[in-house]
């Protein structure tokens, strides 16, 4: 009896440190964490601040009035627009609001980014500026030293 109780205990905490995606509570031989190592930085290149923001991970139900009204309650929204596609009407996913000053568009930021939309997590960071036109950003760049 004191057996079968001790199973009953023991595999719930088991299945807890498998699925736990906190670091320290994970078992030492399970190799994969949710944070990266200390001392380890992000290969993610963070953009100038702007009052242009870009934000990623709407719904495809999400409207442009949706994000606007999302984001009018850290500032002044001069414009705000879901990028759809041209078909099917639906958003593609993303969009960008601009505000009225830098200070607005930090709060948005701060107020919007990891927060729900529509059912849906969304991440909202300051936009990069579009690249001249005539250096446009291509995958068809010469790396690792094979001709094209």
């Amino acid at each position: 009896m004191a057996l079968t109780m001790r199973a009953a205990v023991a595999a719930p905490r088991g299945l807890r440190r498998l699925f736990c995606t906190n670091p320290t509570a994970s078992s030492p031989t399970f190799p994969f964490t949710s944070t990266p190592p200390s001392g380890a930085t992000s290969t993610r290149q963070m953009a100038d601040p702007s009052t242009n923001l870009f934000v990623s991970g709407l719904s495809k139900r999400t409207t442009t009035e949706n994000l606007r009204a999302a984001f009018q309650k850290f500032g002044e929204v001069v414009h705000a627009r879901v990028v759809t596609d041209r078909v099917s009407g639906y958003s593609k996913g993303f969009g960008f609001v601009q505000y009225a000053t830098l200070e607005d568009a930090a709060k948005g930021i701060e107020g919007m980014d990891g927060k729900f939309l529509d059912g849906w997590v969304i991440f909202a960071e300051y936009a990069k500026p579009r690249p001249p036109p005539g250096e446009a950003a291509s995958n068809m760049t010469k790396q690792y030293g094979r001709p094209y």
